[in-house]
């Protein structure tokens, strides 16, 4: 029997899959976008999906990513200053990372200098991988999680500067069990990893997009009290390889095992 093929374009508008990691106790279905492909035969002119016998349909569960774009934005990077009682110059914070876009599972360098010109001593400097979901799926929720942190062992005492560099890595493997943290759709049977951020293309309606996902590193000074700067980037998929790219590739190593 022939098979025939259909090729369906995904409409540019839709919102990548992404859900919200229930905890371990939740029971029901995820809060979330996923899509899937249903296929079915009859004989019938009736084009109603609900009468469509189960045995005559089949259904694929289908994932939607967003991969980064190729043109990557300045280098991140925020500074703040705050006045204390009692000191006449300011404690002053700069962070900056080393690119704007990150791969999963990439480690993320953060730059952090403290220009501490006050009489307090920064007690403890912390760096947090902070990711933002605003489900607005049904209203506009925002979540805020932290996902992976960082401490710096080093205190800054009154008129010293500091420079140090913080290194985070955000990981699925270490929040498992923490209920509300936003993941790429999962496929049956194969692992996902923490959802990619959300880039809205010009002319998109944003209620569309189900769940929007974003990422900031946020700094905390411990001084008397604490103190807090962030700084956006983005967490992606890299672009897929070009497969006539991959296909020169293993031309080329069957060459070399020949020879």
């Amino acid at each position: 029997m022939p098979l025939d093929c259909a090729h369906k374009m995904f409409p540019d508008y839709l919102p990548c899959s992404v859900m919200l990691q229930p905890a371990p106790q939740d029971t029901g279905k995820c809060c979330g976008v996923d899509f899937e492909v249903k296929a079915f035969a009859t004989d019938s002119t009736n084009d109603e999906e609900d009468k469509i016998p189960k045995k005559s349909s089949v259904r694929l569960l289908i994932r939607k990513v967003q991969h980064a774009p190729s043109k990557m934005g300045p280098q991140p990077r925020a500074e703040a200053a705050w006045q204390f009682f009692m000191s006449d110059k300011p404690l002053h914070l700069a962070v900056s990372l080393n690119k704007e876009v990150y791969f999963h599972g990439e480690p993320i360098s953060v730059t952090v200098t403290v220009t501490n010109n006050t009489e307090k001593t920064v007690k403890k400097i912390k760096a947090l991988v902070e990711q933002v979901a605003n489900v607005v799926l049904y209203s506009s929720d925002y979540y805020v999680k932290p996902v992976a942190q960082e401490e710096a062992q080093e205190k800054v005492l009154p008129n010293s500067t500091l420079t140090t560099t913080l290194t985070l890595v955000p990981l699925l493997a270490n929040n498992r069990e923490r209920r509300g943290i936003a993941l790429d759709g999962k496929i049956k049977h194969e692992d996902t990893n923490l959802a990619s951020s959300t880039i809205i293309k010009e002319g998109i309606d944003r209620t569309v997009l189900g769940i929007l996902v974003s990422y900031q590193i946020k700094v905390k000074l411990t001084v008397s009290g604490e103190v807090a700067t962030e700084v956006p980037f983005r967490l992606m998929h890299p672009q897929p390889e070009d497969p006539v790219f991959r296909m020169k590739i293993w031309f080329l190593r069957i060459l070399l095992v020949k020879i």
